[in-house]
């Protein structure tokens, strides 16, 4: 039913987009870059957490990730939604509820007393596992909770964020190398085609965010951030 009921992945891509700039989870800020946790400088930054305060958007945003993982990955390819400490959770919550899948979540680490648990919920062993987070920019989060999975005896060979920075040459490479087929429903390039689309942003912040896309490390180093990323 889905693939008749639901647009493109082009134009999923383009409508996403929109409802990000939308609820303004999307910030361009080329004068006063952000920090990113990586030690990068960024002119860009998405806070895709907003999207569970707007549940008309939420809903339409989480059908459009069932319809790509059915699509994409097929109807009976997992037995469970895992989602990743934090953000990942509701939106694994959420997407389980449309594919008719029991859910877990991840923690980054064990918590430390009690079982000592990193992943709660019930995981049999050999569960085929697909992993969601709100966004990944090079997939080291996704892969700290993708390889906790599968030191629990299961199998993890398909993710998906709902965000994908996607201008990253190692992200592809990680993916790759970790045996992770990666869905996504919006990247950066989409954002930056929606907002010049709307005029939501001056045509210079435009220019910056359309250089960095370009280069990222070149112009996080030339803003004072790191100029690699971190192994």
């Amino acid at each position: 039913m889905f693939a008749n009921t639901f647009p493109d992945k082009a134009k999923i891509a383009e409508i996403v987009a929109g409802q990000l700039l939308e609820i303004k989870a999307v910030h361009f800020n080329a004068a006063e870059p952000y920090k990113l946790a990586s030690g990068m400088a960024s002119p860009v930054y998405i806070d895709c957490r907003k999207l569970i305060s707007y549940p008309r958007i939420r809903s339409a945003v989480m059908d459009f990730a069932a319809a790509t993982i059915l699509s994409e990955a097929g109807f009976e390819q997992f037995d469970c939604v895992a989602g990743g400490e934090t953000a990942g959770i509701p939106f694994a919550a959420f997407l389980a509820e449309r594919l008719g899948l029991p859910m877990i979540y991840v923690r980054k680490k064990p918590k430390g007393h009690g079982r000592n648990a990193q992943i709660e919920g019930d995981l049999p062993e050999g569960s085929r596992v697909l992993v969601i987070e709100d966004l990944t920019t090079a997939g080291g989060s996704m892969f700290t909770f993708i390889d906790a999975i599968r030191a629990a005896g299961c199998t993890v060979d398909h993710g998906i964020a709902l965000f994908y920075y996607g201008i990253f040459a190692e992200a592809e490479s990680r993916f790759a190398q970790g045996g992770i087929t990666l869905h996504h429903l919006a990247t950066w390039r989409d954002v930056l085609a929606a907002a010049i689309r709307r005029k939501a942003f001056d045509p210079e912040t435009l220019a910056s965010v359309e250089a960095f896309l370009d280069a990222p490390l070149e112009w996080s180093g030339r803003h004072g951030g790191v100029s690699e990323l971190p192994g």
